[in-house]
């Protein structure tokens, strides 16, 4: 075998393997998942801080509100009956729209059923950084309650040019 043809034979093998990667991660599957916890093993905080924001993203009222618990839920509510649905909902969607990504640290235990998250959000022009905590109920981790949001000073701003 020539070595133009291993060449061709090596890179084959890379790009199908890449594809493999990204086949797999768009069907839910990813590395982390297969080394860190069983399969089956039920949402964490982190999954329940995301399917919030994916639930403000879309403007799904009822997911968005499913995501707390507490005090927080009940002045949910308050604020949703005080707007009406559709409002509420057009409300998070133009308040998360600005967003372009979060980091969220690892949950810090609290007590057996309550953790406490370090939440940062990046947009266009600053970063801010939230503590959320959550509370583990029946159906899961919910948001139990909020710190106000500080902006992190950032060195370099989401979206500067590489020089």
């Amino acid at each position: 075998m020539t070595r133009q043809r291993q060449a061709q034979l090596i890179t084959l093998a890379v790009l199908a393997a890449a594809l493999a990667v990204v086949v797999a991660q768009r069907g839910g599957w990813s590395m982390r998942g297969l080394f860190s916890r069983a399969p089956n093993s039920e949402p964490g905080p982190q999954d329940a801080v995301y399917a919030m924001l994916d639930a403000a993203r879309e403007g799904n009222v009822r997911k968005y509100l499913a995501a707390h618990t507490g005090q927080m839920e009940v002045t949910l509510r308050q604020a949703i009956a005080e707007k009406g649905e559709t409002a509420f909902a057009a409300y998070l969607k133009e308040f998360n729209a600005p967003i372009k990504g979060i980091a969220i640290l690892e949950p810090q235990p609290l007590t057996d059923r309550e953790v406490r998250l370090r939440v940062e959000y990046v947009y266009q022009d600053r970063n801010e950084a939230q503590t959320m905590y959550l509370e583990k109920v029946s159906g899961g981790w919910k948001i139990a309650r909020l710190d106000t949001a500080e902006r992190v000073k950032t060195l370099i701003p989401y979206g500067t040019p590489v020089q």
